[in-house]
């Protein structure tokens, strides 16, 4: 396969911390390698619009902290026909563009699919804060998300213990329990409760009220909002122990703010590998970490593929709830 000789980076799907790390690290070691660079504004609806700019260091200076994408994103229908994927591919063709890195999920690694089947050159980096990309240990934003949840519930705590209550925390999820899970753990939270491993709402009461009959003065539940909704779940609980915990949603703000060293790293990396894999003459791949690997996955393979779900860890923080 030929190396390219310029390339574009596109953030799309939902926001992740650590994107603008990831776009700042593409464009960057392109320049670095003697390759023009573009960025596509709002993700594959700036490829169908034409919305391309060519960028320079300046354009990605002072971003490696920032949160959110500077390049901003937005979720295209038209781009999920096959007209749209064609109008896209002109866009970068006649531009002389022959590279893309796309950084976003799985809906975003599917755009990439397409355009990989078109002629376009694409490298997929794993932006999203569920970490349910599959041939990659960990998805950038992941880190910041997860330490953003442990620091609600280390508030929580303080107040629910001061009156002796319990705390439901609902967090992002649909699909994957991945922030839950680790949140849960890292919290010390007595319940955790996602998609992937059945439970049992009367247990959960019981639990919670033996510990609070035996002087445990806080209970914490986190909840993946993929198993349900938080207000349900508390009326339930309080039907069978007579204890309605508190509610908190803590929504996008989990999506917000200063990202993580380990996103920042994380991002920097991938960002780096993607552009050397492409100017290797590779494509359609997925790029991850695993076992602290950068690796290069093709992308049908991962689009096809359900990520596991950690049951060992999910045991370890059922063994130290007690």
């Amino acid at each position: 396969m030929t190396a390219v000789k310029s390339i574009a980076v596109l953030t799309s799907g939902g926001d992740s911390q650590g994107m603008n790390a990831a776009v700042r690290a593409v464009v960057r070691s392109a320049l670095f390698n003697g390759l023009e660079v573009y960025g596509v504004q709002k993700g594959y609806t700036g490829l169908i619009n034409d919305d391309i700019r060519k960028m320079d260091l300046r354009s990605v200076g002072d971003i490696l902290h920032r949160g959110g994408t500077i390049l901003q994103t937005a979720r295209c229908l038209e781009f999920k026909t096959e007209e749209g994927q064609k109008i896209a591919a002109e866009n970068l063709q006649k531009r002389g563009i022959d590279g893309l890195v796309v950084i976003g999920g799985d809906g975003s690694y599917k755009g990439a699919q397409k355009l990989s089947k078109l002629g376009i050159k694409t490298m997929g980096l794993p932006g999203t804060i569920d970490n349910d990309i599959p041939f990659t240990d960990f998805t950038i934003g992941f880190d910041t998300a997860v330490s953003i949840v442990v620091d609600a519930i280390n508030k929580l705590r303080d107040t629910m213990t001061s009156h002796q209550r319990a705390s439901l925390v609902e967090v992002m999820g649909r699909s994957s329990g991945d922030i839950a899970l680790y949140a849960g753990l890292a919290s010390g939270a007595e319940t955790i409760l996602v998609p992937e491993i059945p439970f049992d709402l009367e247990k959960v009461a019981a639990r919670m009220e033996n510990n609070f009959a035996h002087g445990k003065r806080h209970s914490i539940i986190v909840l993946a909002e993929g198993v349900g909704k938080g207000e349900d779940f508390c009326k339930i609980i309080s039907e069978h122990c007579g204890m309605e915990p508190r509610v908190t949603v803590l929504g996008h703000i989990q999506r917000g703010g200063t990202p993580t060293h380990n996103d920042r790293i994380l991002a920097s990396r991938l960002g780096d590998f993607a552009v050397s894999q492409l100017m290797a003459g590779d494509s359609g791949k997925a790029c991850g970490i695993i076992k602290n690997e950068l690796v290069a996955t093709d992308i049908d393979t991962v689009v096809s593929t359900k990520k596991e779900f950690n049951h060992d860890l999910f045991e370890l923080a059922l063994r130290l709830s007690k």
